[in-house]
């Protein structure tokens, strides 16, 4: 398991990306609130997006539509992969919940 140094700088990064990449989306698409360790997107058709660390795991949680992600760090893709296997990846997932929910296309650097 990553040391906690590394792995707060890493999910920093991840939440840094997401509020970038949504410096240019309008508040009545998609409202953004930070606070602490948790990002929550509040879509124009009322669907909650809520981003948050797992300090005791060392992942990025992400819930949104009745639905829960858990994102551990892939050193090999230096990518955020859903622990089940699956392929998602963090901001993948963020960009299509956007998309469905508000009908925003969101362009992660």
């Amino acid at each position: 398991m990553m040391d906690e140094s590394r792995y707060l700088r890493l999910a920093q990064d991840a939440f840094k990306r997401v509020v970038d990449a949504l410096e240019e989306v309008d508040p009545s698409d998609v409202d953004l609130d930070t606070a602490g360790d948790v990002v929550t997107l509040t879509l124009k058709d009322g669907i909650r997006c809520v981003m948050n660390t797992q300090r005791p795991t060392r992942q990025i949680w992400l819930a949104a539509r009745a639905r829960a992600w858990h994102f551990n760090f892939d050193e090999a893709s230096s990518r955020w992969l859903d622990d089940k296997g699956t392929g998602a990846e963090l901001f993948g997932t963020i960009a299509d919940v956007v998309k469905q929910s508000a009908g925003v296309e969101l362009k992660f650097a």
